[in-house]
């Protein structure tokens, strides 16, 4: 398989900025007589009505680096034209959770919006993507109230939880909410949870009280908002939530590290079977110690990150490894590593390094590789299921995943999710 990461992709805190032009979102959805927020494009495309509609010149906004696709010409190339079939009308219950930073860009939002909505998305609270308190998506309490609204039974479950995007703040919310009854309600409804990146404190939390599953995948403003979201992340996403006998093939380590093999063992690795959990490196470490970090045992433990170099990558594993956290594990999966850059005392410092250190500390298996993280190409798939890791014959490893909620893929017009504006 062996992706390769072309570009960082949110969700951590970044200040890379690139200021695009384009028209104003909420006053081309008036030219076309739509109003924001609803099942809108059902009949039209958005190329259909860009071409009716005058483009007024001069709007510019600040946008943040996942504002553009990995390689904008490639992913153009690629996508398909929404005037080639019209929206479906969307038939799953969606609601929005907004735990982490607050979005960039209203217009970004809308777009996103519209684009769940055509794909089949019921968005029902689609108001919360306008929310901001300082650097958050609303006030402590706002945040929370996405969840503890569905844990107290005021609002009913819907099928499909999906963040707007991270940043920070998650993490202050963790003790206002019942993750417990939160748990309960969601097995009962087959409710799904999907993010990531600092909404790897939710997924955490979910798991560690409330026993509940959730999926490692791509966002509303962070993936979905994109003037051309990424084929394959969207694609890999309707997977995840329509199989429910998703695998995941992965060839080398490259997206970890150059340096290392795809499996890294002691001896011949042997299949194995357990709950896989974890997500955001630098988040798990943080819950180390806390009541909200699973403990799980015979479990596989999934780490991504970006922006870290290897001394700060390095240091967060021996937090969780003297906070013995990877004790009763049976392996370790690392997705991709971003950003890393360079040790400025000594080159040979790297990832590979710090991940070999690590399978001498802990003595476990480490498989690299794993295509998510903060990359162009992410491959969804379920946190707290059961997966079943068996290497093959190629000198890389296969992960199949089994007992989580899904979707029914007829309810889904996929090819929606990554049109063009």
């Amino acid at each position: 398989m062996g992706i390769k990461t072309q570009s960082w992709d949110d969700d951590k805190d970044n200040h890379a900025t690139k200021t695009i032009s384009g028209l104003n979102r909420r006053q081309f959805l008036r030219q076309i007589g739509v109003s924001a927020g609803t099942a809108v494009l059902a009949s039209q495309g958005v190329s259909q009505a860009f071409a009716a509609s005058p483009v007024e010149s001069g709007n510019s906004s600040q946008l943040t680096k996942d504002d553009l696709p990995t390689s904008l010409l490639e992913s153009q190339s690629s996508q398909e034209s929404l005037t080639q079939s019209s929206c479906i009308k969307p038939t799953i219950e969606t609601r929005l959770f907004a735990s982490s930073n607050v979005g960039g860009s209203q217009d970004r939002n809308q777009l996103a919006l519209d684009r769940v909505a055509c794909a089949g998305f019921k968005v029902e609270n689609s108001t919360i993507t306008n929310r901001q308190y300082l650097r958050f998506a609303g006030t402590d309490s706002q945040r929370a109230s996405d969840f503890q609204n569905l844990a107290t039974g005021s609002i009913a479950a819907p099928k499909l939880l999906l963040g707007v995007r991270g940043g920070y703040g998650a993490m202050r919310i963790l003790p206002m909410v019942d993750w417990a009854t939160l748990g309960r309600i969601m097995k009962e409804r087959g409710t799904i949870l999907a993010g990531f990146s600092d909404v790897t404190a939710i997924q955490c939390a979910l798991l560690a009280k409330g026993s509940m599953s959730s999926l490692a995948a791509p966002m509303l403003y962070s993936e979905f908002g994109k003037t051309a979201p990424d084929q394959v992340s969207c694609q890999q996403f309707i997977e995840a939530l329509t199989n429910p006998n998703l695998t995941i093939s992965i060839q080398d380590a490259s997206l970890t590290s150059q340096q290392l093999p795809a499996i890294l063992t002691k001896g011949e690795p042997k299949p194995l079977t357990g709950t896989m959990w974890g997500g955001n490196l630098s988040v798990v470490s943080a819950l180390a110690g806390s009541e909200y970090l699973p403990r799980i045992n015979g479990g596989i433990v999934f780490l991504e990150d970006v922006g870290e170099q290897a001394y700060r990558i390095e240091r967060m594993l021996y937090d969780l490894y003297l906070a013995g956290v990877f004790k009763n594990q049976q392996a370790i999966v690392f997705g991709a590593l971003s950003g890393t850059g360079e040790d400025s005392y000594d080159k040979r410092y790297d990832a590979a390094t710090v991940i070999r250190q690590l399978h001498e500390l802990t003595g476990l298996p480490i498989y690299s590789g794993m295509p998510f993280g903060h990359i162009g190409k992410k491959y969804s798939f379920p946190l707290g299921a059961t997966c079943q890791l068996r290497p093959n014959a190629n000198g890389g490893y296969q992960l199949s995943f089994t007992d989580y909620p899904t979707i029914k893929a007829d309810a889904i017009q996929a090819a929606r999710l990554w049109q063009t504006a």
